[in-house]
């Protein structure tokens, strides 16, 4: 199980600061679909609820790249696909994340309500099964965040008690034209603070981060069909031409040879 950072740093952001959902960016850019696996094809689950029939010490365990082999006492396993490989989220994720259900009553009511579901039969139970695990996943996420993490990254960056601000501020607003005092501002840090802090816990300069996150959604826009001035323009390029030229060093491609996804095909 993920232990919380001591160093008062890493600490979750205290009742009175402003509350910023940290995974709402996420949520709205990358498609989260989770499946309920028959006891046969378990072996590609990544989510997991583990734990004694009984209830007690129950816990829900979260891996990305998917278990080679389930614990003993594993009772529902569901495949995961949150645009993996396109989701930076995912790609910064743990390896694994283990939740006890005692220490979150939402969890465990979540949980309790998803293995009801499980052992029966009654109309809807897929449906239901699926939106349940979903809501698994996104309080696994919300633990992973909440734990933190000494390796730098993104889930260090939101899980900082005042970092986080910036880094949502530029998840959510990635067309407006931050500068390094704009985002030192909303972390409540000096420029020379916020420089230093930034790179120590996301392992990169704030513009930079900033333009990778654009660049991301911007790939996600084209692929659902967006001609490339407007995919430009929504992710906050100058123009066309400089965002052609950013994508072409990023992807190794222009912009406009990326052919758009079919119905049904996962915009990765």
């Amino acid at each position: 199980m993920l232990c919380a950072m001591k160093h008062p740093t890493f600490m979750i952001q205290s009742p009175n600061s402003p509350k910023m959902d940290r995974l709402a960016a996420f949520v709205e850019v990358f498609k989260l679909r989770v499946a309920v696996l028959a006891p046969g094809d378990t072996g590609v689950a990544a989510l997991l609820l583990a734990g004694p029939e009984d209830g007690s010490e129950g816990r829900v365990i979260f891996r990305p790249g998917g278990f080679s082999e389930l614990p003993p006492d594993a009772r529902v396993a569901a495949s995961v696909d949150f645009d993996n490989d396109a989701n930076p989220l995912m790609s910064a994720m743990p390896e694994e994340v283990s939740v006890s259900l005692d220490g979150s009553p939402s969890l465990q009511a979540t949980a309790a309500a998803f293995m009801a579901e499980a052992a029966g039969n009654r109309c809807g139970r897929s449906a239901a099964l699926n939106r349940l695990a979903e809501v698994l996943v996104l309080m696994a996420l919300r633990s992973a965040i909440d734990a933190g993490t000494q390796k730098p990254g993104l889930f260090a960056a939101l899980a900082h008690p005042s970092l986080h601000r910036a880094v949502v501020s530029i998840h959510d607003m990635p067309s407006r034209q931050w500068t390094v005092d704009d985002l030192a501002s909303r972390s409540a840090m000096s420029r020379s603070t916020f420089m230093s802090t930034f790179r120590t816990i996301v392992g990169t300069t704030p513009m930079a981060y900033l333009g990778a996150w654009r660049l991301t959604l911007a790939r996600r826009y084209l692929m659902a069909g967006d001609p490339v001035k407007l995919a430009a323009r929504r992710t906050g390029f100058g123009s066309a031409e400089a965002f052609s030229r950013a994508f072409s060093r990023a992807y190794g491609h222009a912009p406009a040879a990326l052919k758009p996804a079919r119905a049904g095909q996962p915009t990765v």
